[in-house]
């Protein structure tokens, strides 16, 4: 069981998924890892997120590859040089290279998922070289419901019954079988400084976050973690900081669609009790 954490703002991070099969790059949204559709372009909702009052700002690269990494920088540059928010890059950071690609194009963090999960001592080879505040690490957690008794699995309590939560990586694509508390335990040990918590089950659905597997994650770890997937209202962000320790909430379609800003989402969670930057 992990410490109380210290009580700091909330913060509310937009996230742009990044398609850069085409020219210069597009945001895209879909659900539960599929169904996408064109959401805007990526300096352009970055500049929007700043004035708004955006914590953070995420890209995540989901059409990774070397041939686009070059693209991937490029707007990295043109949003950093506009921008006055921390960022996060993710998708397509495989080595210490890769991140210092990214650190000099203007990130402030890098976010790994399938590279740790294929190379765990990428993690502590980020922490040492940048810094443990420099290394996020993505989890992407699926639902699987048991009949008996796992020993392997980190087993929660829930109305529909027993469960465990599986990692998956390459985007979604492929499952692992890593039980994701324990690797979010093991990632921290690593040196990790920050954990993005994505729900596949809730991810576009606007349904609300997973406050299980947020809870759950946050009861076993002692750095920050991002509640992400399922984000479509203001009470949805209010319930997962006020039933969960998450210290940000991550979402995307709610603002990419103008559906709500981020100003409206911070005053409403102000209204309600919870502590945000105006």
């Amino acid at each position: 069981m992990c410490k109380k954490k210290i009580m700091l703002a909330k913060r509310i991070i937009p996230c742009l998924d990044c398609d850069f099969g085409v020219p210069g790059g597009r945001v895209v949204k879909g659900i539960e890892f599929k169904q996408i559709r064109y959401a805007g372009i990526p300096w352009e909702l970055a500049a929007e997120y700043d004035e708004q009052g955006a914590d953070e700002l995420v890209f995540l690269d989901i059409t990774a590859s070397h041939e686009r990494r070059e693209t991937m920088a490029h707007v990295i540059e043109k949003t950093a040089s506009n921008v006055f928010m921390p960022l996060t890059v993710g998708g397509g950071i495989h080595s210490l290279d890769d991140a210092r690609r990214a650190f000099n194009a203007g990130a402030d963090k890098v976010s790994v998922n399938t590279a740790a999960l294929n190379n765990p001592e990428l993690v502590n080879e980020l922490a040492r070289r940048f810094g443990s505040q420099a290394c996020m690490v993505a989890i992407d957690a699926k639902r699987r419901y048991v009949r008996n008794e796992d020993a392997a699995r980190e087993l929660i309590e829930t109305k529909e019954g027993k469960c465990w939560f599986e990692c998956s990586f390459y985007g979604g694509r492929k499952f692992t079988g890593v039980d994701a508390i324990k690797w979010a335990m093991e990632v921290e040990e690593r040196g990790a400084g920050e954990i993005m918590l994505t729900s596949m089950d809730r991810d576009g659905t606007k349904d609300g976050f997973d406050l299980e597997l947020t809870a759950a994650i946050c009861d076993q770890v002692n750095i920050p973690v991002i509640a992400s997937g399922g984000c479509g209202l203001p009470s949805h962000i209010k319930d997962v900081f006020k039933f969960t320790d998450a210290s940000a909430a991550l979402a995307a379609s709610i603002f990419h669609y103008k559906e709500y800003t981020i100003g409206e989402v911070k005053q409403y969670l102000k209204d309600n009790g919870i502590h945000v930057r105006l």
